[in-house]
C-alpha cells in the first residue's frame, strides 16, 4: 500500500442497501463463460429454490436490512425459470427483504428465453429492468462463442419485453472475439442502436481459466484479433455511441441519463451488499465471503446454516486499494469525500500520494473539479495500468 499510515482508520460499518442473488442454471454453457453455471436439464431447480428461501431467512435474521434500493439477479441465466419458478422466486425476494418502491430491480435473461407469459410474470414479481445478453448480432461468431440463440432472438425479446411494458433494457456485447473484425463489429453496434435502448454494456472477450476458449489459447488454436484491432474495435464503440447520445459513464458501460446501473454502481463505488446463491460473493461489515458453489453441496448447506464457502475480512489498506480500483472505472472518477466518509476521515493524497502523482505525470490521471480523479482519456484506454498501481 502506497504511503499507508502506521494506524489504519476503521472502515464504516454499513447495512447494505443492495442485493445480488444467483440463479447459476443455463440452457448450455457458453465457450467463453467462467461463471459459476450449469446446464439446467436435470438439475433440482425446485430444492434450489427452497434452500435460497432458507438463506434469505438466515441472512436476515444475521443481518437485518434497511430499505433494498437495487436488486440484481445474475447467473447463469435466471429466466429458464418458468413461470411458476419465476413467481415463486419472486415473492420469495419480496418476503425476505423490504424493497423500496423506486428501487431498480434488475434481471438477466438470454434472448430467446423470454417470452411473454414470463415477462408478465416478472413484472408482476417487482422486476423493471432487464439485461440481455446479446454479444454480437453475427450468425457465425454466435456459433463461435457458444450461443444458441439467433440475432433475431434478440430483436424479438426486446419486442418482447417493450410490449409487456419494460423501459430500462440493457443488452451485452462482446468485442474482440475469435476471427472477428472490426467491420463485423461495426454491423452489430449499427443493429444494437437500431434497438433504441437506453443502456448498453460492451466488454471485451477475456480468456479465463476453466472454459473452453482457455484449453483452446493453451493449444495456440483460438485466432483471436490483434491488440491493435481490439483497441480499434473499443475506440470505435466509445464514438459510436457517444456519437448517439449515449454518455460512457464506466469503462465498459454507457447510457442515456437516468438509465446508468445503479446496481453495479454500488460495486464501483465498493459499498456492501447481500450476495445470495450457489457461489455468490458478498460484502458487509468488513467481511467479503464468497458462498459455496456447486448446486447440490449448495442446497445440503443452505438448508442448515449460511452456505459459505469462505468469509475474509477485509483490512482498511486493501479496502482503500479496492475503493481506487473500481472507482476509477467510473469517467466520473472518485471523491475525497467519498474516500473520507468510507475510511474515517482519511484522505486519498496522504495514502495513495506517489502514486497519484506518478498516474498524473503520465498523462493517466487528472484531478477533477469535485475534489477528486478521474481517468484521462489515454488512462481509459490504459486502465489496468493505472488500477495495478492500487493493488
Amino acid at each position: 500500500m502506497n504511503n499507508m499510515k502506521a494506524t489504519s482508520p476503521p472502515l464504516h460499518a454499513w447495512t447494505p442497501r443492495a442485493l445480488y442473488i444467483h440463479i447459476p442454471f443455463c440452457t448450455n454453457k457458453c465457450f467463453y463463460c467462467d461463471f459459476n453455471s450449469y446446464v439446467a436439464a436435470g438439475q433440482p431447480i425446485d430444492a434450489y429454490l427452497d434452500a435460497l428461501d432458507n438463506e434469505m431467512k438466515l441472512t436476515v435474521a444475521k443481518l437485518p436490512p434497511e430499505t433494498i434500493d437495487t436488486v440484481f439477479v445474475g447467473g447463469g441465466t435466471p429466466t429458464v425459470l418458468d413461470p411458476k419458478q419465476m413467481t415463486r422466486f419472486l415473492a420469495s425476494v419480496r418476503r425476505h427483504f423490504p424493497i423500496a418502491s423506486n428501487a431498480e430491480f434488475t434481471m438477466e435473461a438470454n434472448p430467446g428465453t423470454t417470452d411473454p407469459e414470463k415477462l408478465a410474470t416478472m413484472r408482476e414479481g417487482g422486476v423493471n429492468r432487464i439485461s440481455f445478453g446479446a454479444q454480437t448480432f453475427d450468425e457465425e461468431l454466435l456459433k463461435t462463442i457458444g450461443r444458441i440463440h439467433e440475432a433475431r432472438d434478440v430483436v424479438q425479446s426486446i419486442a418482447n419485453a417493450k410490449a409487456a411494458g419494460f423501459e430500462n433494457l440493457s443488452i451485452d456485447l462482446m468485442f474482440g472475439l475469435p476471427n472477428q473484425k472490426l467491420a463485423q463489429l461495426k454491423d452489430s453496434v449499427n443493429k444494437a442502436i437500431e434497438l433504441d435502448l437506453p443502456h448498453y454494456s460492451l466488454y471485451g472477450l477475456k480468456v479465463e481459466e476453466n472454459t473452453l476458449f482457455y484449453r483452446l489459447y493453451q493449444r495456440d488454436e483460438l485466432p483471436l484479433p490483434e491488440e491493435e484491432e481490439e483497441l480499434a474495435m473499443y475506440e470505435y464503440l466509445m464514438e459510436r455511441l457517444s456519437g448517439e447520445g449515449y454518455r460512457q459513464y464506466e469503462i465498459s458501460n454507457f447510457a442515456r441519463p437516468g438509465f446508468e446501473s445503479r446496481h453495479n454502481i454500488t460495486y464501483w463505488r465498493n459499498e456492501p451488499y447481500y450476495g445470495l446463491g450457489a457461489g455468490a460473493h458478498g460484502y458487509a461489515h468488513g467481511l467479503r465471503h464468497v458462498n459455496i458453489k456447486g448446486v447440490q453441496p449448495y442446497i445440503d448447506a443452505a438448508n442448515s446454516a449460511l452456505p459459505r464457502l469462505e468469509t475474509n475480512p477485509v483490512d482498511a489498506a486493501d479496502a482503500m486499494g479496492d475503493f481506487m480500483m473500481v472507482g476509477l472505472r467510473m469517467l466520473g472518477g472518485v471523491r475525497e469525500e467519498d474516500f473520507g466518509s468510507q475510511f474515517g476521515g482519511a484522505t486519498m493524497e496522504e495514502t495513495f500520494g506517489p502514486a497519484l502523482s506518478k498516474l498524473q505525470k503520465q498523462g493517466l490521471l487528472e484531478r477533477t473539479e469535485r475534489g477528486g480523479y478521474r481517468l484521462t482519456p489515454q488512462g481509459v484506454l490504459l486502465g489496468n495500468e493505472v488500477f495495478g498501481a492500487f493493488v
